[in-house]
């Protein structure tokens, strides 16, 4: 199975003041394309933070970062922004979508950065609402959705540029048992019948029961790597 994510010896550390908080200690891990990985661990234990690196949005202090044959670790914030807009889907607990805009337009919003005329767009984004299950909400704005409709429509913003990872910071965070299993159910399919490779932050065990394997950290430090229950 090829290596998608190749994670070596990073370390991630903040200064505030004449302080230095390290994050993370010494992080080796493997993530084969095609996975399904939950990252979990108690308040403080780095897995936003390593999030975060592998979706390019930070630099590691030291250790590299490989994502598909890009060496991310090495880029700079510019060449980082270009990376992320063509292969990084990102989906967050509080869905981040511009109210004034309908269901459609917030799924174009990524392919704005690309050459691509408006038509193309439009077909895009209708392709990519089809595939979470809201092709007849295109028109609607955030406030006339519910909030699994909500986290739906940003799914959909996150597969529309068709990336090569998925990286989701507690996309069930906001919502309720029922609502959460449905978004969770949505990941998992995308994962087993389209083989989109994700990796996902949460604090809850009932939703890392939807990843394929769960990957816990404590403080930096990666303690435990699992297959999930199947």
């Amino acid at each position: 199975m090829t290596t998608l994510v190749d994670i070596h010896n990073v370390t991630k550390t903040y200064v505030r003041g004449k302080q230095k908080i390290e994050v993370l200690h010494g992080i080796d891990l493997e993530i084969p394309e095609g996975d399904f990985v939950a990252l979990m661990g108690p308040s403080g234990s780095g897995k936003t933070t390593l999030l975060n690196l592998i979706g390019g949005l930070d630099h590691p202090s030291s250790g590299s970062i490989r994502v598909g044959d890009q060496q991310i670790d090495r880029m700079s914030s510019g060449q980082l922004s270009r990376w992320r807009a063509d292969h990084i889907g990102f989906v967050f607990q509080f869905y981040n979508l511009l109210p004034v805009l309908s269901a459609q337009r917030n799924v174009e919003l990524p392919l704005l950065l690309k050459d691509m005329n408006a038509a193309e767009r439009r077909r895009r984004a209708a392709i990519a609402l089809e595939l979470v299950g809201l092709a007849d909400r295109g028109s609607h704005k955030p406030s006339e959705l519910s909030g699994g409709q909500e986290q739906r429509v940003a799914i959909a913003r996150a597969l529309v540029s068709d990336p090569t990872l998925l990286v989701c910071d507690e996309p069930t965070g906001d919502l309720d048992r029922s609502t959460a299993d449905e978004i969770l159910t949505l990941l998992r399919r995308l994962n087993s019948e389209h083989g989109k490779t994700i990796v996902m932050v949460t604090h809850d065990p009932k939703a890392a029961e939807f990843a394929r394997r769960t990957v816990h950290l404590d403080k930096g430090t990666l303690v435990r790597d699992a297959a999930a229950v199947a």
